[in-house]
């Protein structure tokens, strides 16, 4: 008999592989790495590769080169560090707050097409699950995620 644990495994699998194939599609096909990069900067504001590292859990190669290609596409900018630090820092700019913000508009779109037929109800305690599910995620990891 499968323990609940192996089904939310698999289904944490699968719900990573459908969402990733949805934010695909999304606006001007942001990818994953930008969607979640531009998120968190978004709610933090500007941020060091260092402090992106540590955020992350990654490793200063990985981001060096997704924030590359942030910045070739124009969805970021380098600014000199307001608290007067050698580390440059990365900023959203107004195409990146707007490649984001339709991403996240469609996004919600598809969840809402998925979730049509569900209750109010449903959608609220599924919303509280994935929250708390999350939150102890990164109460056990050590990196909490700034929420609005």
């Amino acid at each position: 008999m499968e323990k609940p644990t192996d089904v939310i495994e698999y289904e944490t699998m699968l719900l990573g592989r459908h969402v990733h194939m949805t934010a695909r599609s999304a606006a001007g096909n942001l990818d994953r790495s930008a969607y979640i990069l531009l998120s968190r900067l978004r709610m933090e504001g500007p941020m060091s590769i260092g402090q992106l590292s540590e955020a992350f859990g990654l490793d200063a190669s990985t981001l060096n080169r997704q924030t590359a290609a942030m910045l070739r596409a124009g969805l970021v900018e380098r600014i000199p560090d307001a608290d007067g630090g050698i580390a440059r820092k990365f900023r959203v700019t107004e195409e990146g707050t707007r490649r984001l913000e339709e991403a996240r508009t469609e996004m919600v779109h598809g969840l809402d097409r998925v979730m049509a037929d569900w209750s109010p109800e449903d959608v609220a305690v599924f919303a509280a699950c994935l929250k708390r599910f999350n939150t102890d995620i990164e109460r056990v990891s050590g990196r909490p995620w700034p929420r609005p």
